[in-house]
């Protein structure tokens, strides 16, 4: 099961937390910077009002628009930006300076991070405007009344309103980026599971199918004459017919369950089938009438399940194929377990491979099914679902004619070597 990883705690705190911390982080060094710190001739800092009694009203007014405006920051941002710029203004104007200085507008650059960040873009450029337009406000109020203006600081602050307005538009469009990048994954997650459940049912009731014409058709022509193998063979057709609607009943079943996350994207709709029932599908097909002889070579080794499936499917799907369009009363699997493979070969000699030699052999490029695949799976997905089913396990898949007649499919499938 997919786990979300928790979010650093820093990306937990909320907006006004950080606002009122950089408020209280100014105040606290503008109260230490006015007085004489070692090594100093004199404060850093003057400011006739800061100590008295009207200043500290002032001060504390300021602290106050400061933290409400950081609490309207979600609601409304810039309703809550004003209120910090205006706290601002207000706690300037006991430090007797000719200028918002930065460590009271510290509060109002993490403000228009915060708005620039979480916000569409236009009102992270609203939240810049109305910050660079406070503080020219500020100089020209000071103008009119005839007096002195810190313009060069006053720029400074200003660079770090658009500093601030850089690093939240950057990281806005990073998380875009991010969550852009979420739903082309999940539309390709979408898009590659209907894929697999459209081969896992093609694969099962094709075959299926396949077999139930067969016996329906030999049912067909004995029921005047031979009554017993009739009755044999419509028992063949309903004991095919039920195990189709139960492996349907199955994958519908997994389908519907809920499961947290998508745990299950990868698993099989039916893992119960594997190379340990090749030789039940032998059997199956042989009584349908059609001799499948199966050869095991090497060592017989555990394999991953998907491998496992995967393989079980390719070689039910060319059965199926030799049993409808194949013309031809055997064929011949192959499975070979080597030391870093597994190598599947299915053979037959029927006319079919001759119709598919003259549409043009099928390929291991991972493209589209070309005409000889529609000779030999009149579907038109049955050499694609193979094709995608080795594709997926980075094998090698080819399936064309055979010079001597009839039809070949081969598969190879690397086994990890942590299972080798």
């Amino acid at each position: 099961m997919s786990v979300t990883p928790p979010q650093p705690p820093f990306k937990r705190v909320p907006p006004h937390t950080w606002t009122a911390l950089a408020w209280l982080v100014g105040s606290a060094l503008t109260f230490l910077f006015r007085f004489r710190l070692p090594g100093e001739a004199q404060p850093a800092q003057q400011g006739v009002l800061f100590f008295r009694w009207d200043g500290l009203a002032m001060l504390a007014l300021a602290t106050v628009l400061a933290f409400a405006g950081g609490h309207r920051l979600h609601r409304s941002p810039l309703a809550g930006l004003s209120l910090i710029l205006l706290a601002a203004v207000g706690a300037s104007t006991t430090l007797s300076v000719a200028e918002i200085p930065l460590l009271q507008f510290v509060a109002a650059d993490v403000a228009v991070y915060l708005i620039a960040a979480s916000r569409p873009r236009r009102t992270g450029l609203a939240a810049l405007w109305l910050a660079l337009g406070t503080l020219a406000g500020y100089l020209l109020t000071r103008l009119a009344f005839g007096w002195v203006v810190g313009t060069s600081a006053e720029l400074t602050v200003a660079l770090t309103a658009v500093v601030a307005w850089l690093l939240g538009d950057a990281a806005h469009q990073s998380r875009r980026h991010a969550e852009q990048l979420r739903e082309q994954a999940a539309a390709q997650a979408v898009t590659a599971e209907r894929l697999r459940i459209a081969r896992e049912l093609h694969d099962m009731v094709a075959h299926s199918i396949g077999i139930i014409a067969l016996q329906s058709g030999a049912a067909r022509r004995v029921i005047a004459t031979q009554p017993e193998r009739a009755r044999g063979a419509l028992g063949e057709i309903e004991t095919a017919s039920r195990e189709t609607l139960s492996g349907l009943r199955r994958m519908l079943g997994a389908l519907r369950t809920p499961e947290p996350g998508r745990a299950k994207e990868s698993a099989p709709l039916d893992p119960g089938l594997g190379l340990a029932d090749v030789d039940r599908l032998a059997r199956t097909t042989t009584a349908a009438g059609v001799r499948v002889d199966v050869r095991w070579l090497g060592e017989l080794r555990p394999v991953p399940p998907e491998i496992d499936v995967s393989a079980y499917r390719i070689i039910q799907e060319a059965v199926t194929n030799v049993v409808r369009h194949a013309g031809t009363r055997s064929c011949r699997v192959t499975v070979d377990r080597r030391d870093d493979e597994l190598a599947i070969e299915v053979l037959d000699s029927g006319p079919g491979g001759e119709a598919a030699a003259d549409g043009g052999a099928g390929t291991a490029d991972g493209g589209a099914g070309t005409a000889g695949d529609t000779a030999v799976d009149s579907t038109g997905y049955g050499l694609l679902g193979m094709r995608e089913r080795v594709g997926l396990l980075h094998g090698e898949f080819s399936a064309q004619p055979r010079p001597e007649g009839g039809f070949r499919v081969a598969a190879r499938l690397p086994v990890p070597a942590g299972v080798r």
